[in-house]
Formats: structure tokens, C-alpha cells, sequence
């Protein structure tokens, strides 16, 4: 009778590379890689909730009585939600008008500055004049110098020609901007010289190639410019301080210090009106924010 000596199956688990086999190496270095991976995203979420929790103490304290706010420790869920804090505040403050105002003057800014911004980097990127880099350079410095330094001269400018107390100084400061025209600028240099030359060939003109050609290419940068332009117009606190004095201008950023100051003892009111200003700005980040991340991704990426 045939003896079958049986061998003892020495064959590693099935997904595990042999010991000493080329593939060791990767399968570890996988692993690793797993690993920081995970590490990263576990340290992002930390940073994510420590950036966002102010911003939940503010959102909760909004619905808390005003003894509840400032209690310690943090009372994170209300024993008693004052929903009625978010309908009493219209009747303290003309707090619409405000919201109104605001976003008036953030729409018609951010409309001329990304018109005069995407118009004057079309002539800056497309265009060959003698000291185009020159000019170009000596306008992006004025980013370098402070507001403060010449803040007081554009008041008495503003004054002399009788602009003070009206949106129209407002508007006028801040429709044209250094930094729409860079960042546009450097859209539009990734976009060919081809396609420019070619439209030229066929007879159009340099404002029909920046409207009918250019400007469609440039979604995603417009999208960015025009809502930094919105926030920091939104935000905007010491332009409106300076030049309306009249309530009725004022903007929500001005009603709610007026506010704050009338009704220094409710805290729980003051996180309202907070929370109030802050949601159009982050509806309006929330719904462009595809294009706000393409458009500062590509800014300066010349293809």
C-alpha cells in the first residue's frame, strides 16, 4: 500500500503577502498610508469643531433666557427653548430695514466689482500696451497700503462733494478693488491666447471677446471674487460708521451695535440678532461654494 506523506500547508493568508516577497513592502506601506490618512481626517474634524463651536454657542444662546447664557459650566441644551427671541427682535430694532439695507449695498458692490474687476484684468491679461506690468504692479501695491493711511482724505472727499450720509460714497469707494483685478487676472491668463487671437481673426472686438468669450470661462473665478466681495461687504462695520449717520441707512452690522448698546442686559437677544446677520452670508457661501472652491483652485494655474 502506497504511503501519501502529507505536507503541512504553508501557504500565508489569503490577502497577506508571504514573508520576504516583493509585495511585503506595498502591503505595508498601505497600511501606513491608511493610517496617516485616518490620523488626518480624525485631526480635521478636531479643527472643524473647534473653528465651529463659538458659532454653536451663539446659535444655542439664542434660544436661551438671559440668565442661561453665560452660565458656567456651558448649558448646551436648554431646559426651555425662548423661540419667541427670533419674533420679539423685529419689534425692538427696525432690524429688516437693516437686513434691507445690507443687502442692497453688498448686491450693487458686489455687481460693480466684479464689473470693473473682470473688465480692467481682461486689458491687463489680453492686451499689449506700453507699461502694462508697470501700471499693473504700481495698482496691485495699493493692496499693501492700510485703509487707515488714507481714510481720513477719502472722508473730506467725500464730504466736499456733498456724498456723506448716502450709500453713493459707499458704492463709489468700494466698486472698483486691486484685488478683484489680481485675482481675475490670474484667471484669465490660464485661459489660451489662441482663442482670444482667433475671435480677433473673425472680426471681434476686444469688448466682444471679453463679454461673449472670456467672462463664460470664467464662472468659477466671478463666482469667487463676487462672493468674497459680498462678505467682506456684508461684514463691512468702520465704511458705514464713517459715512451714514442717518438710522434709517444704516446697515445690520450698525443696527446690531446700536443694539447691543441699548440692550446690553439680554444677552440672549444679542445672540439673535447675531445669528440673524450671520445667515445670509452663510446661505449665500453655502450656495456658491462649488464654484468658490474651483475658481480659487485654479486662480494662478497657467495652462
Amino acid at each position: 500500500m502506497n504511503t501519501t506523506l502529507l505536507s503541512k500547508d504553508t501557504r500565508p493568508p489569503a490577502g497577506r503577502a508571504p514573508a520576504g516577497s516583493p509585495a511585503e513592502p506595498r502591503v505595508r506601506k498601505g497600511v501606513r498610508a491608511v493610517a496617516g490618512q485616518t490620523a488626518l481626517y480624525v485631526l480635521l474634524a478636531v479643527v472643524a469643531l473647534a473653528v465651529l463651536l463659538p458659532f454653536l454657542w451663539m446659535l444655542i444662546s439664542s434660544v436661551k433666557d438671559d440668565r442661561d447664557v453665560f452660565t458656567v459650566p456651558i448649558q448646551w441644551i436648554p431646559e426651555e427653548f425662548q423661540w419667541d427671541n427670533f419674533t420679539s427682535i423685529w419689534t425692538r430694532v427696525p432690524f429688516a430695514a437693516y437686513l434691507g439695507n445690507s443687502f442692497f449695498l453688498s448686491i450693487v458692490i458686489t455687481f460693480l466689482q466684479v464689473l470693473t474687476g473682470s473688465f480692467a484684468a481682461y486689458g491687463f491679461a489680453k492686451m499689449r500696451f506700453p507699461g502694462r506690468d508697470v501700471l499693473f504692479t504700481g495698482y496691485i501695491a495699493t493692496i499693501a497700503v492700510p485703509w487707515q493711511a488714507y481714510m481720513v482724505p477719502q472722508y473730506v472727499i467725500m464730504q466736499k462733494l456733498g456724498l456723506v450720509n448716502s450709500y453713493t460714497s459707499l458704492v463709489l469707494l468700494q466698486a472698483f478693488g486691486a484685488f478683484g483685478v489680481f485675482l481675475m487676472r490670474q484667471f484669465y491668463l490660464t485661459i489660451p491666447d489662441e482663442i482670444s487671437e482667433a475671435a480677433r481673426l473673425d472680426g471681434l472686438s476686444e469688448y466682444g471677446i471679453w463679454a461673449r468669450i472670456v467672462l463664460p470661462l470664467s464662472k468659477p473665478a466671478l463666482a469667487s471674487l463676487a462672493l468674497l466681495t459680498f462678505v467682506n461687504t456684508w461684514n463691512d462695520y468702520m465704511g458705514p460708521f464713517i459715512y451714514l449717520t442717518d438710522n434709517r441707512l444704516w446697515t445690520v452690522q450698525l443696527g446690531l451695535r446700536a443694539f447691543i448698546g441699548q440692550y446690553d442686559a439680554e444677552s440672549a437677544m444679542i445672540m439673535t440678532g447675531s445669528v440673524l446677520s450671520v445667515v445670509p452670508v452663510l446661505a449665500v457661501f453655502l450656495l456658491g461654494q462649488r464654484y468658490f472652491v474651483r475658481g480659487i483652485a485654479t486662480t494662478g494655474v497657467k495652462g
